[in-house]
């Protein structure tokens, strides 16, 4: 699931997801083993109801990064795959496999200050798995006011997206597998961007650096809670938030993980 500040396609919702392919970041390359701690997520109710799909990074063995509005009520609980092609998983598209059973199943926490009305404020959730998943890294969290610092030249292909979201929407086709793709980001602006206050969302916009991403597209709708990492590291220093319109072209939006009220509310997870 994938936010727009117009309103289009607000919620896409589990039901809508199957009917239509569903799948990668737009323009974006195979992951090839490089984000093994990336994972698509589908959250479900407190009666088991799938309700939506987000991507998200594990932080550790138990804590499992994505946004506020992948974790926001209904949802309860959610069930996290990691293969870097779902569809390809054994059982999949059965009642013992996606969007029923996956690799590990947790517990749903959204930001205490997060409001749906407006919720790019604090989109950030996490989901703290009822067994540990080890693995030989996972994602980190940033140092404080570090997209501050990108600036000038630096800004081009700084940030690398990583998710399961659609590769492609437009009024007459959707395209895509539930597959992990990566796609490079340019930063635009970190300063107060699309009337969003400074300071909580960072711009992006898909970059012609490396691979085969063209610049036309980025993060799509099934991205969202997906990390944008420093480009070249694990330190995830934004998830995947909001868009600008419907077709998922140009530029978008990831909420900010350097701040100190994330970095605090992340930390009594972790520790």
């Amino acid at each position: 699931m994938r936010r727009t500040l117009l309103g289009l396609l607000m919620a896409v919702g589990l039901l809508a997801a199957v009917a239509v392919p569903a799948a990668a970041i737009t323009n974006g390359e195979p992951d090839d083993g490089r984000h093994p701690f990336v994972g698509l997520m589908v959250a479900d109710d407190a009666d088991g109801n799938p309700l939506w799909r987000c991507s998200g990074t594990m932080l550790s063995e138990t804590v499992f990064l994505t946004a506020g509005h992948c974790t926001e009520a209904p949802a309860a609980r959610a069930t996290i795959w990691f293969a870097e092609d779902v569809e390809a998983t054994p059982d999949f598209g059965t009642p013992a496999g996606y969007p029923f059973e996956g690799d590990v199943d947790g517990t749903t926490f959204t930001h205490p200050d997060y409001d749906p009305a407006a919720f790019y404020l604090y989109d950030l959730g996490v989901v703290v798995l009822d067994e540990p998943v080890y693995m030989d890294e996972y994602g980190a969290l940033p140092e404080l006011g570090v997209l501050d610092s990108i600036k000038g030249n630096n800004k081009k292909g700084a940030l690398t997206a990583v998710g399961y979201g659609l590769q492609e929407i437009n009024p007459v086709r959707v395209t895509g597998e539930r597959d992990r793709l990566v796609a490079t980001l340019d930063v635009l602006n970190t300063q107060g961007v699309f009337g969003v206050p400074k300071g909580t969302s960072v711009a992006v916009s898909g970059s012609g650096v490396g691979g085969d991403n063209s610049g036309s597209g980025g993060t799509c709708f099934g991205d969202s809670g997906g990390p944008q990492f420093l480009a070249g590291t694990n330190t995830v220093v934004a998830v995947t938030s909001f868009g600008l319109n419907g077709n998922c072209a140009g530029t978008g939006g990831g909420y900010r993980v350097d701040q100190a009220d994330d970095l605090g509310w992340l930390a009594t997870f972790l520790d």
